[in-house]
């Protein structure tokens, strides 16, 4: 084996000039990338990668569209799966690789898909639509699934309703097929929950709440009466206090080496950097810094650590940058890529023969 290849995998939204998937090579020493290719697939706004890594998920117009990723990374359209819903938003896969699940923004709803062991995808085996009034008109007093993750033990199914201010967690139960509701999560209202990360050691998770753009840290644990969540910190991301009303939190991700969590927001256009208290799960901002675009829908870190890539929606391109964990600070590399309504971006290794 030589060493290891890494390849980006940008989901965007395809009613202007781009028409899917763009595919990027990663140069993981100089935190650079460029473009391969094009896959078409209509609207993609996030991609995962299935658990034994040989397919990758799209969300797309007509639901879940699910791709064979070869040797090189390049992908082959295998299937695309209804969701007998809206277009979702968020996918993410659990840890048996059995199931996919899909967050559904425009419905207010979770659907849950069988994967076949080869990694395509089955039927659609359960959907819940979550009910309840939110706070702000703007968000139509409705449910918004704006994201899905299963907890850190595998037992759990997490979905965060942006609309609702709730994070409701389901059990899988596999004997009927049924996504069972065991724990609300109620978040302060008009906060706007929009993600959900776990700590490398599962015992935190933090979420990131788009309205009131602040990163809450709560403690967890998965104990006989069930999971437990409980929050000890909030911290705010901005750079500055200039227009507080129109910034929001966009995107959320921990370093590979679990130390630090990164956020970006929009309005204020900035990534924030975070260290975690490795005892205690704390957050310590170390800075909150400008990206050179315009609503960082999405972030990713290069493998290493070494390098962040941000992913501008209205401005469509894709900055990368150095971290220096030491100054506190990040370092723009190269001239921004433009990419048309980038939405995700998903960095991962392939297998180099």
């Amino acid at each position: 084996m030589e060493k290891e290849k890494y390849i980006a995998y940008v989901g965007t939204y395809t009613h202007g000039s781009s028409i899917g998937i763009h595919l990027y090579d990663v140069d993981v020493e100089e935190g650079t990338l460029s473009e391969r290719k094009v896959v078409p697939v209509n609207n993609s706004s996030y991609v995962v990668k299935s658990k034994n890594g040989k397919y990758l998920y799209s969300i797309a117009d007509e639901g879940v569209a699910v791709f064979e990723i070869k040797p090189d990374g390049d992908l082959e359209l295998i299937n695309k799966v209804g969701i007998d819903g809206m277009r979702g938003c968020y996918l993410c896969v659990d840890d048996t690789g059995k199931y996919l699940f899909v967050a559904g923004y425009h419905d207010g709803k979770i659907t849950a898909v069988h994967t076949h062991q080869d990694g395509r995808l089955g039927q659609v085996f359960d959907g819940v639509f979550h009910k309840g009034v939110g706070s702000v008109a703007e968000r139509n007093f409705r449910p918004h699934v704006s994201c899905v993750k299963t907890t850190p033990e595998g037992k759990y199914v997490c979905a965060v309703d942006n609309g609702i201010d709730q994070v409701k967690i389901y059990r899988i139960n596999t004997t009927r097929n049924r996504m069972e509701l065991v724990d609300i999560l109620r978040c302060k209202r008009e906060s706007g929950p929009r993600e959900i990360v776990f700590s490398k050691d599962g015992k935190y998770a933090y979420i990131l709440f788009e309205l009131i753009n602040k990163v809450g840290v709560f403690t967890y644990k998965d104990t006989d009466k069930g999971p437990e969540f409980e929050l000890i910190q909030l911290v705010e991301p901005l750079s500055d206090q200039l227009d507080p009303m129109h910034d929001c939190g966009a995107a959320m991700t921990i370093s590979p080496d679990g130390k630090y969590l990164f956020t970006s927001t929009a309005g204020d256009n900035s990534v924030a950097m975070f260290s975690i208290d490795q005892e205690e799960g704390t957050l310590t901002k170390e800075f909150a810094l400008p990206i050179s675009g315009e609503y960082p829908k999405d972030i990713a870190l290069f493998p290493d650590g070494k390098h962040l890539a941000v992913v501008n929606h209205e401005s469509n391109s894709i900055t990368t940058f150095a971290v220096d964990y030491e100054k506190k600070l990040i370092v723009m590399k190269g001239k921004p890529m433009k990419v048309e309504t980038p939405n995700c971006i998903l960095m991962t290794n392939i297998e180099v023969e």
